[in-house]
This record gives structure tokens, sequence and C-alpha cells, in this order.
């Protein structure tokens, strides 16, 4: 394979990436940043995590996220709820952002993952390669789920003198789903993906 042509993302340097093996990590001479990471087996890692982040994303809209218990009254909420309750409250733009960053913008990068990857594996020509492959890589940072994790954990430690907290199944099956996101979107390099996607339309 060829030698590439890119731009370190932080400081703008010109580079000519040559072909990585399994393992092997390029960097900027500049700035030290990651440029480009090979990793051995990456789109059936990406394939396999996506699988299991979709399964636990639908747990975590199934079943109770966390219920609260105080002077006799019990609030359970899910993460559909939330978002519903906001609207009834006239939050009508934070309960979509809250729901589209953490429950629509997931769903469908996971969604673009297949739609990329498994004809990657199967060395399929298909036609959305690359509009599948240009939406992921815009669409990803725009996914706030492990802020929400965080923001959830620090709201807990902060009321939990104040009423008593159950953590319901959607609660880990979220945590459980935020850690299988974030490894499908690690064992997808930039760079490597788009060789990918050349070597599958050549």
């Amino acid at each position: 394979m060829s030698p590439e042509r890119c731009a370190c993302i932080h400081c703008d340097l010109p580079l000519t990436i040559g072909e990585l093996r399994g393992g092997q990590r390029a960097f900027c001479p500049r700035c030290g940043s990651l440029i480009s990471s090979c990793t051995r087996d990456a789109l059936q890692r990406a394939l396999a995590f996506a699988a299991a982040a979709i399964v636990l994303l639908i747990l975590s809209n199934a079943f109770p996220f966390l219920s609260l218990k105080a002077k006799g009254l019990e609030s359970v909420m899910t993460i559909p709820a939330t978002a519903v309750e906001l609207h009834r409250d006239g939050y009508t733009t934070l309960a979509v952002l809250v729901l589209g960053v953490i429950v629509a913008i997931p769903a469908a990068i996971l969604a673009v993952v297949l739609a990329l990857v498994v004809p990657l594996l199967r060395r399929q020509k298909v036609p959305w390669l690359v509009p599948a492959g240009r939406l992921l890589f815009q669409l990803s940072p725009w996914s706030m789920v492990e802020v929400f994790v965080i923001g959830v954990i620090v709201s807990l430690v902060k009321i939990h003198h104040m009423a008593t907290v159950v953590i319901g199944l959607s609660f880990w099956s979220y945590v459980g789903f935020s850690l299988c996101f974030a490894a499908t979107l690690a064992s997808l390099d930039r760079l490597q993906v788009w060789r990918e996607i050349e070597a599958c339309r050549t």
C-alpha cells in the first residue's frame, strides 16, 4: 500500500503515513499527537462491541433507570420518561437534546458502524461505504454518552443524603453500553478505516 498524505489534527503538520502493521502507531513528530493506530482484527472487534452496545442500549430504555424514595414518596425514572417529563414541563428543546445525545445519536452511530463494518469484512463493494465513513466520523463528536454517565454519578453523590436512591437495571445496562460504545469507536481508527474502504472499492 502506498504512503498516504494527511495532516495532524492538532498542529496541522503535513505528514506521510506508510502502512502500519498490527500494534503499530504513528505519532506527530512536532506535537506528539497520535495520528493513526493499527489494531489487529479491528473491524471484528468493532462489530462485536457494536452488537453488544445495541443490546445494552435497548435494555437501558426498557427498564427503570433510577428510583428515588423520600418522605413516603417514590419516583421511578426511565430514560424515555425523563425526556417526556422535560417536554411536559416546557423544556422541549432540552428534552430533544438529552434524548438526542444519549440515545438517538449513539444509536445512529452504531447503525452506521454496522452498515460500514459488515461490508468491509465481507469485502462487498457497496455504494454507501464512503458516505457511511464520512457520517461516522462527523457524528462521533456529538455523542455525550460518557458525559451523561459521569453526570449521573455526580448527581447521585449529591442527592444520596436527601433521598433513598435505588439504582435500576437500566443504569447498569447504560454503563455497560457506554463502555461497549467507547470500545467500538476506539476500534475504528480514522486513517485505517479509510484505507479499508479504498481497498474494498478497488
